[in-house]
């Protein structure tokens, strides 16, 4: 039998082992974009929240739902749950961008960023608009399920646009997908007809993916929408504890943010047309 020695050269002696070297190659071989930054790890926690809200909707709403403890509508504590996660997603992917802006970001930040969004803003809220479609009474899941593929849809859509497009600095093409996720959560919570509902839905689904312009959430305006954020944390906390006049504060602030996101639309193509018709003025001007 023929026996191996192992190499056995100690550091001191000048060398150092094979498999120690070719760990260190590989090592410095990594490259620098796989090491997370500060706005990374904040995308992270923008991701688990809309996990987290996915499974606060099972476990809340449609697992008590389908044992029979429901009551046709569903669950305050669980769906505030699940609606605050993705609040405080969107909170984190407000606050990714602005320490990408400040330090640095990762080569992965886009893309983690994308991954992300797509699992808060565009999962989360359709699989709130599934559940809803199952628990509630006179809805009909089928049509509610068409809807929240619709919505994903349009996120993916959105997000594979954003990556590949290049806009003039400070606007977005299409409803941001924060925005777009919060209003159909509040289209659902603002307990209106099956029918009526579902067509918000899917007008909010195609805002996502239209020409719209919208503002980036930046200095003020990202001050206002963090406020906002609170604000409606608050509504969700005062509706799910039964604090008095807490329903009405919910539907209040609902109701909101749908007209914000009716009005946003309007104010923009009014600006577009009129800087479309300055712009033929002042070419007839010279052309005269």
């Amino acid at each position: 039998m023929t026996v191996l020695e192992p190499d056995t050269t100690h550091p001191n002696q000048g060398g150092r082992s094979n498999w120690v070297s070719e760990l260190e190659e590989e090592v410095s071989d990594l490259p620098l974009s796989t090491r997370l930054s500060i706005a990374d790890a904040l995308t992270l926690g923008n991701a688990i929240c809309g996990f987290m809200a996915v499974y606060f909707t099972t476990t809340g709403v449609l697992v008590p739902h389908l044992m029979g403890d429901g009551d046709g509508a569903m669950s305050k504590n669980s769906a505030a749950n699940a609606v605050t996660l993705m609040l405080m997603a969107s909170v984190f992917d407000l606050f990714d961008g602005l320490v990408a802006r400040k330090l640095r970001s990762s080569a992965m930040g886009a893309e983690l960023d994308n991954l992300s969004d797509l699992i808060s803003f565009g999962l989360a809220p359709a699989y709130f608009v599934i559940v809803w479609g199952i628990v509630t009474q006179n809805a009909h899941g089928k049509i509610a399920a068409v809807a929240a593929v619709l919505v994903v849809l349009a996120v993916v859509l959105r997000l594979a646009r954003f990556s590949c497009t290049t806009l003039r600095d400070g606007v977005f093409q299409g409803m941001p997908s924060p925005f777009g996720a919060m209003t159909v959560v509040s289209l659902v919570l603002l307990e209106l007809p099956f029918l009526p509902t579902v067509l918000a839905i899917l007008g909010v689904a195609w805002l996502m993916v239209s020409r719209v312009e919208y503002p980036k959430p930046r200095g003020r305006l990202a001050l206002v929408t963090f406020c906002w954020t609170l604000v409606s944390m608050g509504c969700l906390a005062a509706w799910s504890l039964g604090v008095p006049g807490g329903h009405q504060l919910l539907q209040a602030g609902c109701a909101l943010q749908c007209t914000a996101a009716a009005t946003i639309p309007c104010f923009a193509t009014t600006r577009r047309v009129s800087t479309f018709r300055a712009a033929r003025r002042e070419s007839r001007a010279a052309a005269r």
